[in-house]
């Protein structure tokens, strides 16, 4: 799995974004059993970077703390069925890679949300991610029944990796 990250904050962290993202990624595509080497693009942005996006993207002119941008149109979450003529849009005709999509997460929101659950940074980021990562393989939340199974499948990639609210 290849995650791109761009940090506009400058803000480093005491863990590695990189490694961190990499690893709750391969563990949503392993417990999604994704058939395909993936590529993600992440950007850590500030509060006023993810506003614009979401004003732009969404219509929703306030900050939020993840925005997904899904390459793939999923017939059915979290299943890999690609079809042959859509091959072009969805893979790097270089690295062969199914291309994603991108993750937009809002540093200040991700430092503001681990402060009020009072659990690390790295959990809340790896959270994130994981959260972010199920939108990319065609997961939503908006009814009661899709936002439990994508907490579920938060839960489970978090405990598997050994990240906890502790």
């Amino acid at each position: 799995m290849t995650f791109c990250v761009e940090n506009e904050t400058g803000i480093s962290f005491p863990f590695s974004v990189e490694d961190v993202a990499k690893a709750v990624g391969e563990a949503v595509l392993k417990a999604e059993h994704c058939p395909y080497a993936a590529s993600v693009n992440l950007v850590l942005t500030d509060n006023g970077g993810i506003r614009e996006l979401n004003r732009e993207y969404r219509g929703i002119d306030r900050e939020t703390d993840v925005l997904s941008f899904p390459n793939v149109d999923f017939k059915e979450a979290g299943v890999f069925d690609i079809e042959e003529d859509r091959r072009a849009d969805y893979f790097d005709p270089d690295t062969g890679e199914l291309l994603l999509g991108d993750i937009m997460i809002s540093v200040d929101r991700m430092k503001e949300q681990a402060e009020n659950y009072g659990h690390s940074e790295l959990r809340e980021f790896a959270f994130l991610v994981a959260h972010s990562m199920l939108h990319l393989c065609g997961y939503d939340h908006m009814e009661p029944e899709q936002a439990e199974v994508m907490e579920q499948k938060q839960r489970e990639i978090l405990e598997s990796l050994k990240i906890t609210r502790d």
